[in-house]
């Protein structure tokens, strides 16, 4: 399977798509490993928008100790349920607790985001693995805090929120840490972005590219 294409005529079509994709962006990412140029790619061909050529930076460990928390398939956390989702052919756990009843109290309790509860939450579960956000700016910066005081443990983090209050700076911020990362600069993110990220890791990790 290449790009999600299990088909010839679906082959045929990533293939296509990708080498335009290459033609396009290829001077921006001519410095970057197989394994990263894989997630940049796989950025642009998720969203149609190969400015994230100049906009994707990536930690130099960031790659290497993700693909060793998947092949002990450690968990995997995400802000929202639609990164969750969109995540396939992981043999490990994938975990969301925003719309977790426990998460909503702790939130209204502590005044605080369900976003940022939810990263809480987790921390208080025992959470080991790699976290991925594509939405929400206050998980990012709540996973940041944890990650710096030892109360979480991230062993990476796909930190790309999408929006104009808090999401720039929450990637920055995180940028200044050395916690292994992805990130895109400026207001661009989301959820294709987050999950590009994650499952280029899964199929790197499986097609052993690495």
């Amino acid at each position: 399977m290449f790009m999600g294409a299990s088909t010839k005529e679906g082959m045929d079509i990533a293939t296509e798509s990708r080498d335009i994709i290459r033609s396009l962006i290829g001077e921006d990412i001519k410095n970057l490993n197989p394994a990263e140029k894989d997630i940049v790619e796989r950025i642009v061909h998720s969203t149609a928008d190969p400015e994230y050529g100049k906009l994707v930076s990536i930690s130099n460990d960031f790659v290497d100790l993700s693909l060793k928390s998947l092949e002990k398939q450690e968990d995997i956390l995400t802000d929202i349920n639609m990164v969750k989702v969109g995540i396939t052919q992981y043999d490990g756990n994938v975990y969301s607790y925003i719309k977790d009843e426990k998460v909503k109290e702790y939130a209204k309790t502590k005044g605080i985001t369900r976003a940022a509860a939810a990263i809480e939450y987790a921390a208080l579960e025992g959470f080991e693995g790699i976290i991925a956000i594509g939405n929400a700016p206050t998980s990012l910066l709540k996973s940041i805090e944890l990650v710096e005081s030892g109360e979480l443990n991230a062993r990476s983090i796909v930190g790309v929120p999408v929006g104009f209050v808090k999401a720039a700076d929450s990637k920055e911020a995180l940028a200044n840490t050395d916690i292994p990362h992805v990130i895109t600069h400026g207001p661009k993110g989301g959820t294709p972005v987050a999950v590009a990220c994650v499952n280029s890791l899964i199929s790197t990790l499986k097609n052993e590219n690495y």
